[in-house]
């Protein structure tokens, strides 16, 4: 079965200390964000999405992608399979603190759809958004939305990823914030 995204299964959450090289990932929607002492690149992938967040001499990047995605090991400071729901924090140099939250959600099919629905609604008007073709068994494809709300020493990112041949969504929020 031909699908845009891998199998919900096969996905996983990592951050790194250090920036990812973007040619890795298929990006389908990017913004670069600039604000107080921080900068982030925010993009939505075939697999979910990246966040590489940059203040100082500090480089952190969140990535939600497949296991199968060849990202390097080096430097990897968490790494989830999304499973259930998890939180972690991390505190890095210099005080800078990170904490996120995901978790994978199955739904009923009209619970499914109705999510889709809102998301399709609001991801037009606001946020990073991105529907992908429709592939696999299904007529209506994949959506991700990412929610982003910076203030002069904190980014916070909230991320839907929609999978439609699974009744599933990836549900995720993250904060990096500059003492």
């Amino acid at each position: 079965m031909i699908s845009v995204r891998p199998k919900v299964t096969d996905l996983v959450f990592q951050l790194y200390g250090r920036s990812l090289h973007p040619e890795l990932f298929r990006h389908y929607a990017v913004r670069r964000l600039e604000r107080g002492q921080f900068t982030a690149d925010v993009s939505i992938t075939d697999s979910g999405h990246i966040v590489c967040w940059r203040a100082g001499g500090l480089t952190l990047s969140e990535v939600a992608t497949s296991s199968d995605q060849p990202v390097p090991e080096k430097r990897r400071l968490l790494s989830h399979a999304i499973q259930g729901e998890q939180t972690d924090a991390l505190e890095c140099a210099s005080g800078v603190c990170y904490e996120t939250c995901f978790q994978l959600e199955r739904v009923r099919p009209d619970v499914f759809w109705n999510f889709q629905q809102e998301l399709c609604a609001d991801g037009n008007s606001q946020g990073l958004f991105h529907r992908f073709a429709a592939g696999g068994r299904l007529a209506i494809g994949a959506v991700s939305w990412m929610n982003i709300e910076t203030r002069s020493k904190s980014l916070l990112i909230q991320a839907f990823h929609t999978f439609p041949d699974d009744f599933a969504i990836v549900k995720s929020q993250s904060v990096f914030q500059i003492p």
